[in-house]
């Protein structure tokens, strides 16, 4: 499995190596030694999240404030760009962002470390997206920046148009006014 590591370094970007033949492929999606060995430090998933969505479908920037989540994300049917910005006031990316297309295609995964808000919009006709989270879902917790931010400036590849937001994203606070990392 290859990593590499993003813009703002603590993203990694994770790329397996696929055996395919006229049968299928296989490959490995997850070695804790070689994930924790890039990473530089122990991590325990506790959650396993699967969501589907349609096309211009954004979901995020969400991040907890209390409990916060590491994500090790990835898509399984069609293609989204993934998104992460750094929260952390005390990093010296603070709010920052890097995104990657994630598909069914490239099989390429996402390590998003607790610190970051989180979203995707999906590229393709629909797709599915799972992530394994090193901290419960806590609603209480849960904070959303909004994803057009005059500040953060994200390149959603949008060809014109808005996405399709939930209520709850669509109110999002600005990065200015959003509660933040230490």
């Amino acid at each position: 499995m290859n990593s590499t590591p993003l813009a703002i370094p603590e993203v990694v970007l994770f790329e397996p190596r696929i055996f395919a033949d006229a049968r299928g492929f296989f490959f490995e999606s997850f070695n804790q030694r070689v994930f924790e060995s890039t990473i530089g430090k122990s991590v325990n998933f506790v959650q396993s999240n699967h969501s589907r969505s349609m096309q211009h479908v954004l979901r995020g920037l969400h991040y907890q404030i209390k409990q916060p989540q590491g994500k090790l994300v990835r898509v399984i049917v069609g293609e989204v760009l993934d998104v992460a910005v750094d929260i952390r006031r005390s990093s010296p990316t603070f709010g920052q962002w890097v995104g990657e297309r994630l598909s069914a295609e490239n099989k390429k995964q996402l390590w998003i470390p607790a610190g970051f808000a989180h979203g995707f919009l999906v590229l393709s006709e629909h797709a599915e997206f799972l992530y394994n989270t090193t901290d419960y879902w806590a609603p209480e917790h849960e904070r959303c920046i909004v994803w057009n931010d005059d500040t953060l400036k994200i390149d959603w590849l949008l060809a014109g148009g808005n996405p399709i937001l939930s209520d709850k994203d669509a109110r999002g606070a600005t990065f200015a006014s959003a509660e933040v990392y230490d």
